[in-house]
């Protein structure tokens, strides 16, 4: 970020003109309060000093969305003595974070927002906001990821169901979110928003811009503001994953006591959790009970097991009665017209602070609601884009699934000195079909030298190494046939270096025929 100019000197170039006005309109004996009056010539420069200051601000994001934009719709040329063979072809949607589009290397990999100007239909989708359509999903894409946690905004199920693997960035915005979190509490817990709109609407107004009389009221009206200290106080996280974890330990750090709740905490995200500071409780009643604040992180899922209004009419009522519920995750998770009868009989006077709009709720004075501001930040941004851009190069090129919201989590590694072929192979989850892909194989004189087969709901994942292949296409093509609950099929061999690992080559999908 630039550095802005000093303001006093600017200030003072702006205000010395309105100092040259008649001796006498300042002669002593005017009245105190008319001298100590906010000059006007003073706030105009002040405010003319802001808007340039914002005027910059707001160039240097124009400046900086217009680089993403042009990164994100013309393909990066390849350096010189480069790979110049085919590339693999991601569709951008959105504007992607140069920082993330950089984790492509050129010539390697065709990037383009203009789907026109990809030499081939894209393989890969990469997203931010954009609500993607599944007629906007060609057959020729073997994965879709969002550069965020949230995946309400692309068709997971029908992906699912034509076998397109779809990847979130879970963490890359944890620290922004974090920082909400902490500062919604202080929001909440202090008066500051109710302060502020006293002071712009009220005191300035009623006092007239006097210095003196603002003063006096700013230090009177105090009293009408008076909050808690959220040191010592309770704090209940609701999901322990990457958010969670680090509001978890920030809370600990500023001297809360900390309660936690998540029925499907990971061994991963246990283990990165000072589970010696904090209290793990055994159900959601057992938090909602205990907890002065409620802070939740958990994926929006619909359904009797989801976590739609995860916290409703029902076991609201288990809530102190000052309690603060904070949701920057996704507006679904707390039923707001729950919280708006709590605030209507009057047994709940804590705020709710969210990031996230609520039709019960809409102009409540105790819902302080913000711009979704939960990831906006550069660094979130930057993150959130390269951890998409490892992810997509990791499966493009090996078969690697991490970070899937549909698929099973499979890694494979290769052995070391493997020279051959990999097959990454997408098919249903049904009894018998991981022994037709190997009786296949073996039919055809495959010598499967390591396999993995994963799955998860509906859909299963299957990968096999071998030695070489005499006829890709036709293995694939006779596999299909062989084997209807094949969904797709890919090669991957030595990624840029042969002729099974040349991007799009050989590449299997049923529903396109």
């Amino acid at each position: 970020m630039q550095a802005a100019t000093p303001l006093t000197s600017k200030a003072k170039v702006a205000v010395a003109p309105a100092r040259s006005v008649p001796c006498q309109v300042l002669r002593p004996a005017a009245p105190v309060s008319a001298r100590r009056m906010l000059p006007v010539a003073r706030v105009g420069a002040a405010e003319l000093d802001e808007i340039q200051l914002l005027e910059k601000a707001l160039s240097i994001a124009k400046e900086r969305a217009t680089r993403a934009k042009e990164a994100a719709a013309a393909p990066a040329a390849a350096p010189a003595g480069a790979y110049t063979g085919p590339g693999f072809t991601v569709k951008t949607f959105n504007a992607i974070s140069p920082v993330g589009l950089s984790r492509f290397p050129a010539g390697k990999y065709v990037v383009s927002g203009d789907e026109t100007k990809l030499p081939q239909s894209p393989m890969a989708i990469m997203l931010r906001s954009h609500q993607l359509k599944v007629e906007e999903v060609p057959h020729t894409v073997r994965c879709i990821v969002r550069c965020g946690a949230g995946v309400n905004n692309i068709p997971v199920q029908k992906m699912t169901e034509l076998g397109v693997p779809v990847f979130n960035t879970p963490g890359a915005n944890a620290n922004a979110v974090k920082e909400l979190v902490i500062c919604a509490m202080l929001l909440a817990s202090r008066g500051i928003v109710e302060g502020h709109i006293h002071t712009t609407e009220k005191i300035y107004k009623e006092e007239k811009m006097d210095y003196d009389k603002v003063s006096k009221r700013i230090e009177k009206d105090k009293a009408m503001f008076v909050g808690n200290e959220i040191e010592g106080k309770t704090l209940g996280v609701v999901g322990l994953g990457a958010i969670g974890g680090l509001v978890v330990k920030a809370a600990l750090a500023l001297g809360m006591k900390v309660i936690g709740f998540d029925p499907v905490l990971s061994l991963d995200a246990a283990w990165k959790l000072p589970g010696d500071r904090m209290m793990r409780a055994d159900s959601l009643d057992d938090l909602l009970k205990v907890s002065d604040f409620i802070t939740v992180h958990v994926p929006y899922i619909k359904g009797a097991n989801g976590t739609h209004h995860m916290i409703n009419g029902t076991n609201i009522k288990l809530c102190k009665p000052n309690v603060h519920l904070l949701n920057f995750a996704r507006g679904e998770i707390i039923d707001g017209e729950a919280v708006r009868d709590m605030y209507t009989s009057g047994r709940m006077t804590g705020k709710y602070v969210s990031d996230f709009a609520d039709p019960f709720l809409s102009g409540h004075p105790r819902h302080l609601v913000i711009p979704h501001l939960g990831a906006s930040t550069e660094e979130a941004e930057d993150n959130s884009a390269a951890m998409a851009a490892d992810t997509v190069k990791d499966f493009l090129e090996t078969g690697t699934i991490r970070n899937s919201v549909n698929f099973p989590q499979t890694v494979l590694d290769r052995k070391p000195g493997h020279i051959g072929g990999r097959l990454c192979i997408v098919h249903r989850n049904e009894a018998g079909v991981l022994g037709q892909i190997t009786t296949y194989m073996g039919s055809k004189g495959i010598n499967i030298e390591q396999q993995i087969n994963t799955s998860r709901g509906e859909i299963a994942y299957t990968v096999l190494d071998f030695g070489s292949v005499p006829d890709a296409e036709g293995l694939q093509q006779g596999l299909g046939a062989a084997c209807q609950a094949v969904i797709s099929s890919r090669f991957i061999g030595d990624v840029f270096d042969d002729e099974l690992g040349q991007p799009g080559k050989y590449f299997f999908v049923r529903w396109a025929k």
